[in-house]
């Protein structure tokens, strides 16, 4: 099957120029000649002038807090309607219909374990204390006096996806409980050294201000490295559903571990074993013994376009375009294989190329118009590859639930229907 763009003269169609003058209305454009009379008969394609050049548009100020055009309103974040209950329930990120690498704050993933509180930041406190020399209180108002960061990383939920069936159609169903943000807050190492670390402390107990009082334990050298105390993202404040008014980020630690309506720090000699790291977010493997503290995110990636309930509309070239990410630094490479794992070739990686961030990748692809399956696997600074599915299985079991990073295949029918190779 012949699945690359060829690299000899032929191949005008690798640049832009050989691309528009090879592909014409393959993308569902209008040539003028023989299709123009049939343009005509719609009034707002050319020559016409549209509709919307004949009156001014809306005035400034009809929309105090900008929105989408009402023509992406099916953009929005992909939550079941199957659900038991809302309450302690997630809904995930449309990523195959997103570009770049920065998730929009709306369309933001969410998990909850005890619904979305309500919180005034003039009544919100958070507290340290434990094994410190000076226990503190501080107000939002105060953390916002500390020297401010930005940085952008990426939050996963552990459970991204399960290891069973059914699996879900399209990019999001498999791992929506995925997004990227500019994050803005204080080092977590700022306020610690500010309360004065005792000698023996080890780990330090975050809680959250949500009626489940999510608590996780946290390694004091995850806290003293890039830890923070967050209270804006993407440029303006935390939204309820992310921890307004403040919430904590460990870069590359699995999502729940990133508490949401931080209220306080318990500094600690030893974990606290809480709900969420004993029933929760705990795994048993095959010789009956459980991994536990499983904090990092490993290096993973996903196909968007194409991929599930998308469809090719013609033979010829199409990009193929994902996201690449790993909990244990930078995206080194990312391999693209577009004949069933048979074969890989190396992807473009987009800049910038950032640590514990979102990084976009792309392939240029002649498509032939067969069926092919066509998948991607990364590989990080550590020299981590990402493994297929199988190959997690065989070392974890038919029981385990969480830190799923396995390679996900998509197929793509004669007619250019794409869906999940694995369902």
């Amino acid at each position: 099957m012949s699945s690359t763009i060829d690299t000899s003269d032929k191949s005008a169609t690798t640049t832009r120029r050989g691309f528009l003058k090879g592909s014409g209305a393959v993308a569902g454009g209008v040539v003028l000649g023989a299709g123009a009379s049939a343009a005509a008969e719609t009034e707002n394609l050319p020559p016409n002038v549209p509709d919307w050049m004949k009156a001014p548009g809306d005035p400034m100020g009809s929309q105090p807090y900008g929105a989408p055009s009402p023509f992406e309103k099916g953009v929005v974040k992909n939550i079941s309607k199957n659900l038991k209950q809302y309450i302690s329930a997630s809904g995930r990120t449309p990523l195959q219909e997103l570009d770049g690498i920065i998730t929009p704050n709306g369309l933001f993933y969410e998990r909850h374990h005890g619904g979305v509180p309500t919180i005034d930041p003039a009544q919100h406190r958070l507290m340290l204390h434990g094994l410190v020399e000076r226990p503190l209180i501080f107000t939002v108002d105060d953390l916002r006096r500390f020297p401010s960061e930005s940085r952008i990383h990426f939050l996963e939920c552990s459970g991204n996806p399960g290891y069973t069936k059914p699996y879900g159609k399209t990019a999001s169903d498999l791992v929506g409980l995925l997004s990227c943000a500019e994050w803005t807050g204080v080092s977590l190492k700022l306020v610690l050294q500010e309360a004065g670390l005792k000698p023996e402390a080890k780990w330090v107990i975050a809680e959250g201000a949500d009626a489940a009082a999510l608590t996780r334990s946290i390694p004091i050298e995850k806290c003293l490295e890039d830890a923070m105390l967050v209270y804006s993202q993407n440029g303006e404040r935390l939204r309820p559903q992310q921890g307004y008014p403040l919430r904590l980020l460990l870069p590359g630690f699995e999502g729940n571990m990133n508490v949401k309506w931080l209220r306080r720090l318990h500094v600690t000699a030893e974990p606290a074993y809480s709900r969420e790291e004993t029933s929760k977010y705990t795994d048993l493997l095959p010789d009956g013994t459980a991994r536990e503290f499983s904090f990092y995110m490993e290096a993973k990636s996903i196909i968007t376009r194409p991929s599930g309930t998308q469809r090719l509309s013609a033979p010829g070239f199409h990009e193929i375009t994902g996201i690449a990410w790993s909990g244990h630094g930078k995206i080194k490479r990312v391999e693209v294989s577009v004949d069933d794992g048979k074969s890989w070739q190396d992807a473009q990686l987009q800049e910038p190329v950032l640590t514990r961030a979102l990084t976009r990748f792309r392939l240029p692809w002649q498509w032939d118009g067969k069926p092919a399956v066509i998948q991607s696997r990364a590989i990080d600074e550590t020299g981590y590859v990402q493994p297929t599915l199988a190959e997690l299985l065989a070392v974890r079991g038919e029981n385990y639930f969480y830190h799923n990073n396995a390679i996900w295949p998509w197929r793509i029918a004669a007619d250019g229907e794409v869906t999940n190779a694995l369902a």
